[in-house]
């Protein structure tokens, strides 16, 4: 048995296990992923409204600070939802912790250029996180192999340049659109998906 667990894979077995591997992720990404890409849809739907009708109907550019809510909010969705998928049993995969790594290096990005924009008010900062999201949602789709959710991706990182054309006061709705397109839609259809190949 031991001669078993220690001899190396051949090819075949290599590429073999590989692909079950990304099936596996595939499945789990289509049960687990989909929420957390509603819990960071959602969020961001709901700040960037809510940042967009008080400065709009108040003109006090201070609501701009209700940003801050939506790290807030995504994050304690996340704990929330992370904390329940614990509860199952589950097997983390190397493909699992990729995933992961691509999230955790583009939420630093976001949160550190949303940084950065505080301090230069021309930086075109909802363009650029559009931007990056968009390379996160289609990174993620080309790991697991699932189409739908590369192309979501790679369409949300073209309708960033849309943004770069619009005040502020149209800039917010289409920001608030695009991730409903990008994040919240690809959401809903994992989570479909999964319940249908549960049934």
């Amino acid at each position: 048995m031991e001669k078993m667990n220690d001899r190396k894979l051949n090819e075949k077995e290599s590429l073999e296990l590989i692909a079950k591997m990304i099936r596996n992720t595939q499945q789990k990404m289509e049960e687990g992923s989909g929420t957390m890409f509603l819990i960071w849809g959602y969020a961001t739907v709901l700040v960037t409204m809510l940042v967009w009708i008080l400065v709009l109907y108040t003109n006090d550019f201070r609501y701009q600070f209700c940003w801050f809510l939506l790290p807030i909010t995504g994050t304690i969705g996340a704990i929330i939802y992370k904390n329940k998928l614990n509860k199952k049993p589950r097997v983390s995969t190397y493909i699992d912790r990729i995933i992961n790594y691509v999230w955790i290096v583009i939420g630093a990005s976001g949160f550190i250029l949303s940084m950065v924009s505080i301090l230069y008010y021309t930086f075109p900062i909802l363009f650029v996180i559009v931007l990056i999201m968009g390379i996160g949602t289609t990174l993620t789709g080309l790991i697991v192999n699932f189409r739908p959710l590369a192309i979501w991706g790679i369409i949300g990182m073209a309708l960033s340049l849309i943004l770069t054309f619009l005040d502020w006061k149209m800039q917010l709705p289409v920001f608030a659109a695009i991730f409903l397109f990008m994040m919240v839609i690809p959401g809903h259809y994992l989570n479909y998906k999964a319940k249908g190949s549960n049934v």
